[in-house]
């Protein structure tokens, strides 16, 4: 497994891989790897010759009161659990390789990007959208992975992709949970023991908005978004960003789910903001 630190050497690295007939897959993350990022891994493995991991905490992504400096942070294992799994590079930059110091051009979508996180999160797609069209330059990639926990940003890159002609297929992966339904994420780490028991309760309330849509056939967005709030209070130390119910394609609001739709939460437990989804209606 060969460690790569500089956009240069990566570039390069791609270059000849690409000319010898290899096919690169991409797996972008922050490190700090857990389940949910291998699963991702292992799919890169499966249409790809050559899987690449990269390993950068996107500053361009965080806001000015955002847990940037405090994000988990742990190389030594990350490289295990790529060497484990049989990643072939990983792609470990500094933020002042990646950033030059005037720095002045960005990528920004402007439709997806408006609500959600990209509204409780000015900025924040604006430095994802960059980091990863930099990483699709960088790595050349045949295809990346990205992971269904972060829909928005899902549909995001994906329309990134198609509006600026990536010669990039993207593959998305599930949503990995733990045994008590939390999805894996790196800022799990933050969880105190009584607030880790209260996260759960964000696909508690998922699956209960699930089974009413299935079973009960309410399609009312206001009911089901009332129940998942009901559900999610019962949490003391809970504290809801956001519940939308939008379309799966748009993300636009709807108020009757009569076609595939994503229900969105982000709440705080505590001071850790969690994100989830599930998508349901149509041929969801």
């Amino acid at each position: 497994m060969k460690i790569l630190r500089t956009p240069r050497e990566m570039q390069q690295h791609a270059q000849a891989l690409r000319a010898g007939g290899r096919r690169i897959g991409l797996v972008p993350t922050m490190g700090y790897l857990h389940e949910g990022h291998l699963s991702l891994i292992r799919l890169a493995r499966k249409a790809s010759d050559v899987v690449v991991v990269s390993i950068f905490v996107n500053p361009t992504q965080f806001g000015p009161s955002e847990d940037l400096d405090k994000y988990p942070r742990d190389f030594a294992r990350d490289e295990r659990m790529c060497e484990q799994e049989g990643v072939d590079i990983i792609f470990y930059p500094e933020a002042g390789d990646m950033y030059a110091p005037d720095a002045s051009v960005c990528v920004v979508e402007e439709n997806l990007s408006k609500v959600l996180c990209g509204a409780a999160r000015p900025g924040h797609f604006r430095g994802v959208c960059t980091v990863v069209a930099k990483l699709f330059n960088l790595v050349l990639p045949d295809i990346a992975v990205f992971g269904e926990k972060d829909g928005q940003q899902l549909r995001i890159i994906e329309r990134m992709v198609r509006d600026l002609n990536f010669p990039v297929r993207i593959i998305r992966g599930p949503t990995i949970r733990e045994s008590d339904g939390l999805a894996m994420s790196s800022r799990n780490a933050y969880l105190a023991h009584e607030e880790r028991r209260q996260a759960c309760l964000l696909k508690r309330s998922l699956d209960k908005a699930e089974l009413m849509y299935r079973e009960l056939d309410i399609r009312e967005s206001a009911r089901l978004k009332e129940s998942i709030k009901k559900a999610i209070l019962h949490g003391p130390d809970a504290r809801i960003d956001y519940i939308e119910i939008v379309d799966d394609k748009t993300l636009a609001s709807v108020e009757v789910v009569d076609r595939p739709c994503m229900i969105a939460l982000a709440v705080f437990i505590g001071k850790t903001r969690l994100i989830d989804n599930a998508v349901i209606g149509g041929e969801a």
